[in-house]
């Protein structure tokens, strides 16, 4: 029998409403109490000056395995994941091949096993090849494991197929993961359309390539009563459409990454591809009306959208340079430190759109520290001064925008079904 006791931090759990000074006590790697009580156990964390909450959970990672391994395997993604202080993952299903069957399901997570770190949970295309042109055997793969559906990295263009998926789904209690975007629209366009991209003669993707998709995509989830999510926001017109499906009582639900609350699109100035990611950085009017959305509860969860890319990649001229960026091991200081301490949303809010919110909508069985809840536990120092180096993460690439970056907050520890793993 494994026992752990996690002594005199702030616990703040906002599936329970906790939040307070408490011990939580650990055996065969279920919670058993959270409270005063302070049992022998045979291995003990002094937690006193920080903060013990259940375990974050990004919703929305890119793990590369199988196909591009060079840029990341789902071994070192979950390494990045636990010094960040996530204990769950959701892997998205743009592989190579294409995670759209049963088998590739269960490869996922049996790499997620041998790797014996975070929790690795498969998302499965809707697709067949994520292709758009047939439905995916998403029966099959939630028999295999998968916890939600998804094209990510590209969209559901097809109206018909996209309402298929949310009726199929919707018979699994799964959702439907949309990169909200009209193709049309978007084009060739490799940054934000608006005053910078034309002084910078770079082609445009308009705010509507997004807001058209999430505007159709809500109409279709009231349809069908299927429940949509919208990955990623990064407009105040998605803001606004979600914000109107939720009050009309539709289905729907939205995430936004720590680039798009902290950055616009002044950065590209400077041409450096580190700055270029899909959706791409928005104004300053968009960069606010993410931070609205979290604190008015429109925005349900943040997740990084974990993008790895290889060095040589990341160096061609911006508009041939892949999209995206890496984000597992900056997240939770980015949010301490420009959510949390200006004072735009709570502690127990930040956690709950990484804890409690993805878990709901996911349906795994974490986020929680309810008393035979599964173990997993993140404690972090809201007080730590660090600077971001990228040179020592444990993801295999190194396409940071913030690297350089001073944060304040970080990961110190995590638990994994019951066992004690240092963040670094």
């Amino acid at each position: 029998m494994s026992t752990l006791l996690i002594r005199g931090g702030r616990v703040v759990d906002p599936s329970t409403g906790k939040d307070g000074v408490a011990n939580v006590f650990v055996r065969d790697g279920a919670i058993v109490s959270v409270g005063d009580k302070a049992p022998k156990a045979s291995e003990t964390f002094d937690a006193r000056g920080l903060v013990v909450c259940p375990g974050l959970i990004d919703m929305h990672v890119h793990l590369r395995e199988p196909g591009k391994e060079e840029e990341e395997t789902i071994a070192s993604g979950s390494a990045a994941a636990i010094a960040g202080g996530f204990t769950s993952v959701a892997a998205m299903p743009n592989t190579e091949p294409a995670c759209d069957s049963e088998a590739q399901v269960e490869f996922t997570l049996l790499q997620g096993r041998r790797a014996n770190l975070a929790n690795v949970y498969p998302i499965g295309a809707v697709s067949k090849g994520r292709k758009g042109e047939e439905l995916a055997e998403i029966g099959q793969m939630v028999r295999g494991g998968a916890v939600a559906f998804s094209d990510d990295g590209s969209p559901v263009h097809n109206a018909a197929l996209m309402r298929l998926a949310l009726e199929y789904a919707a018979m699994f209690d799964r959702c439907v993961i949309q990169h909200s975007e009209d193709p049309n629209l978007f084009g060739c366009g490799c940054m934000h359309e608006g005053k910078v991209s034309v002084e910078l003669g770079l082609e445009g993707i308009p705010a509507a390539a997004e807001e058209s998709m999430i505007a159709r995509d809500i109409i279709l989830a009231k349809l069908t009563g299927g429940h949509l999510h919208a990955a990623h926001i990064s407009t105040r017109g998605s803001a606004e459409q979600i914000r109107r499906g939720k009050a009309e009582g539709v289905r729907v639900t939205a995430e936004v990454t720590p680039h798009h609350f902290t950055l616009n699109d002044d950065r590209v100035r400077s041409y450096d591809p580190v700055y270029k990611m899909n959706p791409p950085l928005r104004e300053g009017p968009d960069v606010q009306a993410m931070i609205d959305g979290l604190r008015d509860g429109t925005i349900d969860v943040i997740a990084c959208d974990h993008a790895p890319h290889a060095t040589e990649e990341k160096e061609l001229e911006f508009n041939e340079a892949p999209f995206g960026v890496i984000g597992l091991e900056t997240t939770l200081g980015l949010v301490l430190t420009f959510l949390v301490q200006p004072g735009h949303i709570s502690l127990s809010r930040a956690i709950e759109t990484m804890t409690v919110n993805p878990a709901r909508i996911l349906r795994i069985p974490r986020g929680t520290l309810q008393p035979g809840a599964a173990a997993d536990v993140t404690i972090f120092d809201p007080k730590k001064t660090w600077t971001v180096d990228s040179s020592e993460f444990r993801s295999r690439s190194r396409n940071c925008p913030f690297d350089g970056w001073k944060l304040k907050g970080r990961a110190e520890a995590v638990v994994v079904a019951g066992r004690l793993l240092p963040c670094r």
